[in-house]
């Protein structure tokens, strides 16, 4: 018997059910909401999406934490990966110009030393990578020194030399032509008395120069900002009159400095003198006595025959050192120095010496501690100092000279340095010794 039941919905629709099939499938109607179940809910007014949903239960919230993190991490890499690629692209670009400034510049050193010994340029080659390492990419606070021209940084090589890196400011092509200048003569030269470059960076736009650490200043330091005793400065104008004697008939060709100063006599802890700065010096070929060149120098130092004629010749270092001697004697700043006449430090240092007060302008110290050879060493400055270059004498006769006041005991020209001057056509009258009674 098949039992048909009429259900009213709550919206008044009825709904037939068949008692068949209900018994068939009892597991069924107990998710078969019922006329009571229904108005019950009718009257709570609840919504139908309350009610929990299966299908909700299998997406939990982890899911979705998951795919954010997930696309942090992408975005992570990524920036890392653009990074390294950034880097790496640096690092290659950087590279390539430092092979372009090492070939650009080595061109440029071989074809200086073009007739000497080429393998001397690739001995002194120092990698920028050693430097760095040395300076700590250059910081600050390793730093020596500096001015218009550049940076000084003292480090430590691999090789324990201590060493005074020279690192140039501006890019300027006759700076690089200077310094290329400087490690070519420099490579010749071996003399105690001359600043040791022990090599150079080619991997940068304009060479550093790397060169040994003098630790005690210059001369001209010492002169106006300490005080040197007599017997010091007789004996660094010695020595630096032994190396400019060197520099002009003792290498294979003749170097000229151009730019003798006390700035440029550097000073170790011993206060043996070192003469240093060589980028505006200039070779002469042993068969010519000059060359015609733009003139360069320091005003004041400055041969004045050279400033006219722009003639360089080894004289015009004898007048610069020169001008030195009178520095020594007097212990007056050159470029400040003004007489009551209107006069510079040199041309009245000459007046005076020929009017007999020369008292008037030396340094106390120099008559307390000098003797007669004072006077000596104020006529050779002026003998120095003369207007035209063929009545100075040669750096040599002015190198005798010193070395007889040094070592003599009494303090006077020997006959061989009056020979040497005769011989040169310039004179130079030693004064007369009081014999003993």
């Amino acid at each position: 018997m098949v039992t048909k039941a009429i259900l009213t919905s709550p919206t008044g629709a009825k709904i037939s059910t068949s008692a068949t099939s209900l018994q068939k499938t009892p597991s069924a109607m107990a998710n078969v909401p019922t006329h009571r179940d229904l108005s019950s809910v009718v009257a709570r007014k609840e919504p139908l999406a309350t009610m929990p949903c299966p299908m909700a239960a299998s997406n939990p919230p982890s899911l979705s934490t998951g795919i954010g993190v997930g696309s942090g991490a992408s975005v992570i890499v990524f920036i890392v990966m653009v990074f390294f690629m950034m880097q790496k692209y640096k690092h290659q670009r950087a590279t390539k110009l430092r092979h372009k400034f090492f070939e650009q510049n080595r061109g440029q050193l071989l074809q200086q030393l073009v007739s000497q010994r080429v393998d001397t340029a690739e001995r002194m080659i120092i990698s920028l990578e050693e430097l760095e390492k040395a300076t700590n990419n250059f910081d600050k606070s390793r730093e020596l020194g500096g001015g218009g021209h550049g940076t000084v940084y003292k480090e430590i090589l691999s090789d324990l030399h201590v060493v005074a890196i020279k690192k140039p400011k501006v890019v300027v092509q006759k700076e690089i032509g200077e310094f290329i200048n400087e490690v070519a003569i420099l490579s010749q030269v071996n003399h105690r008395n001359v600043v040791k470059l022990y090599g150079c960076c080619l991997e940068t736009e304009v060479p550093m120069l790397v060169y040994e650490f003098v630790s005690n200043g210059t001369l001209y330091d010492h002169l106006h900002a300490r005080s040197l005793s007599w017997d010091d400065r007789l004996r660094i104008a010695t020595e630096t009159a032994k190396s400019l004697a060197y520099l002009h008939s003792s290498v294979s060709i003749p170097i000229i400095h151009r730019d003798i100063k006390s700035v440029n006599i550097l000073l170790d802890d011993t206060l043996t003198s070192k003469v240093a700065d060589f980028g505006a010096s200039r070779y002469i070929p042993m068969e010519q006595s000059g060359v015609t060149t733009m003139v360069q120098g320091t005003i004041g130092y400055l041969d004045p025959m050279y400033f006219y004629t722009s003639r360089l010749t080894d004289k015009s270092d004898v007048y610069s050192f020169g001008v030195i001697l009178v520095e020594l004697l007097t212990r007056k700043k050159l470029f400040s120095y003004m007489s009551s006449g209107g006069d510079s430090l040199v041309a009245n240092f000459v007046t005076l010496l020929a009017e007999g007060s020369l008292l008037q302008i030396l340094d106390p110290r120099v008559i307390e501690e000098g003797g007669i050879e004072v006077e000596e060493v104020a006529k050779l400055a002026v003998t120095c100092v003369k207007i035209k270059g063929e009545d100075r004498p040669t750096m040599r006769q002015v190198e005798m000279t010193l070395e007889c006041l040094q070592t003599s005991t009494d303090h006077v020209l020997d006959g061989q340095v009056a020979e040497e001057f005769e011989r040169g056509g310039v004179a130079i009258i030693p004064p007369s010794t009081n014999s003993a009674e």
